[in-house]
């Protein structure tokens, strides 16, 4: 005779099906939320009794006009060829080899003409270039 009861395992709740979950809403969360930075701090910024101190540029300015003319570093090119204007910044580099090229080009100018100058720069084996831009947020003057 068998007076020993069979033993029963203990009824659990598996808790991974759950946790699961709980892991996959949180990272449908995380992604799909946008971080707006608002700053809710006024700062006056303190000034300055001493005038600024003129320096050299310490780049390489190349300006586009409207009509597609080009400038370096304030000096107007005689045409608009991709010729003069390598010569111009090439002249420019000879005595600051290491600054690096700023493009600035109106609004309105064609788009080639940033192109061909972008194009002029890269033959020179410049590798820091960048294209100045004007903010139209509230903040931008």
């Amino acid at each position: 005779m068998n007076f020993r009861r069979p033993r029963t395992d203990e009824a659990g709740i598996n808790l991974t099906p759950l946790i699961d979950v709980v892991f996959l809403l949180l990272i449908f969360f995380m992604v799909s939320t946008t971080f707006d930075r608002h700053a809710d701090i006024q700062l006056q910024l303190p000034s300055a009794e001493r005038e600024p101190v003129a320096t050299e540029r310490a780049w390489v300015d190349i300006l586009i006009d409207a009509t597609g003319q080009y400038y370096v570093d304030d000096r107007e090119l005689v045409n608009r060829r991709p010729e003069t204007l390598e010569r111009a910044v090439e002249q420019a580099l000879a005595d600051r080899p290491e600054d690096p090229v700023l493009i600035r080009a109106d609004a309105g100018t064609t788009h080639q003409s940033v192109v061909t100058a972008l194009d002029v720069v890269g033959r020179l084996g410049v590798t820091a270039v960048s294209i100045a831009t004007v903010g139209t947020g509230p903040d931008a003057e």
